[in-house]
């Protein structure tokens, strides 16, 4: 068997019983099951969530996504070979670990397989939840060209590159294109600032103003959690980022929840802590893909440069990647995890027969 056979590359195929369209991201496919099925699990389970909840499967991928594009290697690896499996470990733990401390829940209701969660329909805050404690990155480059104001927050002069930050900070963007907010841009991924979120805290999906402090509290409670562990085995969480969604329980009760996933290689910067103490930073995380695919190509401002999609689509779609660079990205995912989780990240042969297999002796859930 070859190692492009054990990359779960497509997963939008899967003969899961749907009675809506797959919806298909850069990373995750979601299966929306039927009412029917829906009802059924959550009796058959036992889940902690309303009798008429809408459930879904979401299966991850392999696949790889960097500068808003999917990229892909020689000899068919159409992604990286062990990613899917260790971000999904890397999530479960954190969340596992939130459910132990008493933070808040997450929308994972069920794992039955390294690559598929069974998850709740949330209604999404429309932040992307952006937290630092290091200054790199975007924010370092902005930094040194002059900008000291970063979502309403005032940086002192005179900060360093990957320097800590006195405070850890929280830099919220636009999740999505929101339209009719004062002040904010219609389009994605713009910073806000608090007071923004404050003036229109509907318009971003909060259910009542209070819940704009209850979600800086998750965010703080949830990254120190993450950098206390991380600490702990010599890692250093850099910055970070969360999303929120609101949920209804069995008795009814609404409650702001985490949502996607936490603390992972692919939303998070993490640094070796014995590398930084010794004047380097190593990444243990997507950004070392990042700077890998800058120094591969001759010209990086195609990547950098958003003006130059249509060209840095082209370099993704008719450039393959050399092996050694997506086993390189590999060794970084399956390394991280098995440090954080302490258990092996193992490769499965066929991880659609075995998603198939489980699925439909377990939950029956798969289309005859």
């Amino acid at each position: 068997m070859s190692l492009a056979d054990q990359v779960l590359a497509v997963n939008n195929d899967l003969p899961i019983r749907t009675d809506k369209p797959v919806h298909s991201g850069k990373v995750r496919s979601v299966y929306w099951l039927s009412e029917a099925d829906s009802r059924r699990l959550i009796t058959e389970k036992n889940y902690d969530v309303a009798p008429d909840t809408p459930l879904a499967i979401m299966v991850i991928s392999d696949r790889i996504s960097a500068f808003d594009c999917i990229w892909h290697g020689e000899e068919g690896m159409n992604g990286v070979p062990g990613k899917g499996a260790a971000l999904n470990a890397i999530s479960n733990h954190w969340f596992g670990l939130f459910k132990q401390q008493g933070l808040a829940d997450s929308h994972i209701l069920d794992i039955p397989h390294p690559f598929v969660w069974i998850v709740q329909k949330a209604r999404p805050v429309m932040i992307e939840a952006i937290c630092r404690q290091y200054i790199t990155g975007s924010m370092w480059r902005a930094y040194e060209k002059g900008e000291r104001d970063f979502c309403g927050i005032e940086l002192p002069e005179g900060l360093g590159r990957d320097k800590k930050l006195d405070q850890l900070l929280n830099t919220p963007s636009t999740k999505g294109i929101l339209t009719g907010i004062p002040g904010v841009p219609e389009a994605d991924d713009v910073n806000v600032t608090r007071k923004n979120i404050e003036d229109n805290f509907a318009a971003f999906g909060f259910s009542k103003a209070e819940d704009i402090s209850l979600y800086e509290k998750l965010l703080k409670q949830g990254f120190d959690v993450i950098s206390s562990a991380l600490a702990d085995i010599e890692q250093i969480f850099v910055d970070t980022k969360f999303e929120f969604g609101y949920v209804t329980d069995k008795q009814g009760q609404e409650k702001l929840i985490y949502m996607d996933e936490v603390g992972t290689p692919d939303s998070s910067r993490i640094w070796d802590g014995a590398q930084y103490r010794q004047g380097n930073v190593v990444e243990n995380s997507k950004e070392q893909f990042r700077q890998l695919l800058l120094n591969h190509f001759p010209d990086p401002d195609i990547l950098l440069n958003k003006d130059r999609m249509p060209e840095r689509e082209a370099l993704a779609k008719d450039n393959a990647l050399p092996t050694e660079v997506l086993m390189k990205v590999s060794d970084i995912y399956t390394g991280i995890a098995e440090k954080i989780t302490g258990q092996n990240i193992t490769l499965s042969a066929n991880p659609k027969a075995e998603i198939i297999e489980i699925l439909r002796n377990e939950y029956d859930l798969i289309a005859d």
